[in-house]
């Protein structure tokens, strides 16, 4: 398979992470979910909501 590919799917991960921090959201579980699903995890990560600090 293609190195960019990879690159990719690693890339979007590293985004989803840093998306789900921002929802106060636990970074490396879905880093590591994105590693599996990819795209769908960016996808539910856009329509949960914030969590409130607690």
């Amino acid at each position: 398979m293609d190195n960019q590919y990879f690159v990719g799917w690693g890339t979007l991960a590293l985004i989803n992470a840093a998306l789900a921090q921002g929802k106060n959201r636990t970074g490396l579980n879905w880093f590591l979910l994105s590693l599996v699903i990819g795209p769908l995890a960016t996808l539910i990560l856009l329509f949960v909501e914030k969590l409130s600090p607690d």
